[in-house]
């Protein structure tokens, strides 16, 4: 039996932009003017040209804003301890 090659999904609308915009600046030698006509800073051009440098086309696509770890968040033992304690003296009941 074959082992069938994972497909990558199709890209995104905007990082289908961002190609786009990388691609237009390349060919042409104005990039100030390239980049004002499609309204992007200059930090943003050059934030994605180096993830589509070092990662390719994958690069480009929207990622998750949100942290990956939560260094402040509560323990989960301590969670447990807490919801404990309130079942048992009362303060959370089926009622409320």
């Amino acid at each position: 039996m074959s082992k069938s090659t994972p497909t990558t999904p199709p890209l995104d609308r905007e990082a289908k932009r961002r190609l786009a915009v990388i691609r237009h600046v390349e060919e042409v030698s104005g990039r100030r003017d390239v980049l004002r006509y499609f309204g992007i800073s200059r930090q943003a051009y050059y934030t994605w040209y180096r993830c589509y440098q070092s990662e390719g086309v994958e690069g480009l696509r929207t990622r998750s804003k949100a942290p990956k770890t939560c260094p402040n968040a509560t323990h989960v033992e301590v969670v447990g301890k807490i919801i404990y304690l309130r079942w048992s003296s009362g303060q959370l009941n089926a009622a409320r």
